[in-house]
């Protein structure tokens, strides 16, 4: 912790104060209780430790300093009100074993703070599979930070598509070796006999092929990070020779002889089960223990399913940063996508919503917009309902303009040849007039017959063939006394 500061007016309780705080291992200052608000205000304290002498204004220390975690000493706790920031009240004599408790919680309650800022500097790059809110998230996000700054192997851990490759770059991006390069290799993409050269290079000559000398992933990723993805993939004979690397910090290349020097991080990755691997002998496990040095789990997305809408929000913001419309969901649309249990995790989420943004760009999605295995709950699809005489109109026009496209010889499909066919023959309006009305009466009539003659009468057929619902047929069929069994005695 940054430092204590020990509170009180008896200069004999500083001094135990200070002996005992000290002894755990941590920096401190005093100040007397008149001084503490000034104190505080001058230089922020890790932790406050203080003797309760003056309940009330302990109360309004802690009202103030709602950031700084208090520790009360007193032997009269009842005098004392509740407080979230007054994460525990010892009494005297101050032990080692209850200070000890007592300091855990006061960084447990700096560390765990929600929305906290960061220094300057340290701010993490968001990546797509690292936002969210999500206790399991931002467990993910303190960790990286802790190991950054350090050179340890990271072990990261999780299902395909949860985002190690992200989490590794953002434990390269925060390290000391961000402005070195950042390598990844994927141990389970290369065959067996190719990946020692890969990854260590070759001499001109060693092997057929072998035109001229060739640097490896290791050579390249000098003085940056070597990310090996699925390390579980790796053949046994090229486990034995990346352990050598780790313990040696030397490689030689293929058909060398010379020891190469190497100064790169290792940071692993695999969604294989590798202390079951072990008890197989499929994996080593010298090598599992080199790895292992500094894990990181990489939640599922089924176990921060709150991150959601998060997680669209920021893959949206990528896909219009590329030149390319999103789409937006409606709340139902989120909640239905909540209920999935993502096997593909994030990945599958961003492939969902990039193929939402083909189909849809620039709209809004609702439930029955998302492909059928999306789709959850019980919510009915919103079913338009056009006016009758629009409907008329827009299926007449329709068949003027196949009928009229027929006739200049534009379309020749068979729908385009019987549009044309069903049209009375009447080039020019009569001497005498027409009643319109009853000729697209009688025009509509033998259309819907037509219709449902073709589809052998079954009315959903008939309906889409026509271009219109299945109910708005069924109340024409009954306004026009259409009926397969009329059709039937009239043909007699």
């Amino acid at each position: 912790m940054k430092d204590i500061l020990l509170v009180s007016d008896n200069g004999d309780l500083l001094t135990s104060f200070e002996t005992i705080v000290t002894f755990i291992g941590e920096t401190s200052r005093q100040c007397g209780m008149a001084e503490c608000e000034k104190s505080l205000q001058n230089h922020a304290a890790a932790a406050v430790l203080i003797d309760c002498t003056d309940a009330h204004k302990l109360e309004q220390l802690i009202k103030q300093f709602p950031h700084t975690p208090f520790i009360a000493v007193t032997n009269d706790r009842e005098d004392i009100s509740d407080h979230q920031n007054l994460v525990s009240v010892i009494g005297l004599p101050i032990t080692y074993p209850l200070l000890t408790q007592a300091i855990h919680r006061c960084q447990e309650y700096t560390r765990s703070k929600p929305f906290q800022s960061k220094m300057p500097g340290t701010k993490t790059r968001l990546f797509r599979s690292l936002v969210g809110r999500s206790e399991q998230i931002q467990y993910v996000r303190r960790l990286v930070e802790q190991v950054a700054p350090t050179d340890a192997t990271v072990l990261i851990l999780g299902e395909s598509g949860t985002g190690k490759e992200v989490v590794a770059r953002n434990v390269h991006f925060l390290s000391e070796r961000k402005d070195g390069p950042f390598i990844p290799v994927n141990c389970g993409a290369i065959p067996g006999e190719l990946l020692e050269s890969e990854l260590f290079g070759h001499e001109k000559g060693a092997f057929t092929g072998a035109i001229g000398a060739r640097k490896g992933r290791f050579e390249l990723a000098e003085s940056g990070t070597l990310f090996l993805d699925e390390i579980g993939d790796m053949p046994l004979q090229m486990q034995v020779k990346l352990l050598r690397v780790l313990q040696e910090r030397t490689f030689e290349r293929v058909g060398g002889n010379a020891p190469i020097q190497c100064n790169v991080r290792i940071i692993a990755a695999t969604h294989r089960d590798l202390e079951e691997m072990i008890k197989e002998d499929r994996f080593r496990e010298d090598l599992y223990y080199r790895l292992n040095v500094f894990p990181i789990d990489s939640p599922a997305l089924r176990e921060r399913k709150d991150d959601i809408p998060l997680l669209l929000q920021e893959l949206i913001s990528r896909i219009q940063g590329e030149g390319v419309k999103g789409v937006h969901f409606t709340e139902q649309a989120i909640a239905s996508l909540m209920e999935h249990p993502w096997g593909g995790n994030v990945r599958e989420l961003s492939n969902l919503v990039e193929r939402l943004s083909i189909l849809y760009p620039g709209q809004v999605v609702d439930v029955q917009d998302l492909p059928p295995k999306y789709q959850y709950g019980d919510v009915q699809p919103y079913q338009p309902d056009y006016p009758e005489e629009l409907l008329e109109r827009d299926a007449f026009n329709a068949l003027f303009a196949e009928a009229a496209s027929a006739e200049d010889g534009e379309t020749t499909d068979d729908y385009s040849e019987q549009a044309a066919a069903s049209l009375p023959e009447m080039s020019d309006l009569p001497e005498d007039g027409v009643n319109l009305k009853e000729y697209l009466s009688d025009l509509e009539i033998n259309l819907i017959k037509q219709a449902l003659e073709q589809q052998d009468w079954v009315v959903a057929r008939a309906a889409d063939k026509l271009g219109m619902r299945r109910t708005t047929l069924v109340e024409k069929m009954r306004k026009y006394e259409i009926s397969r069994e009329e059709h039937l005695s009239s043909d007699n």
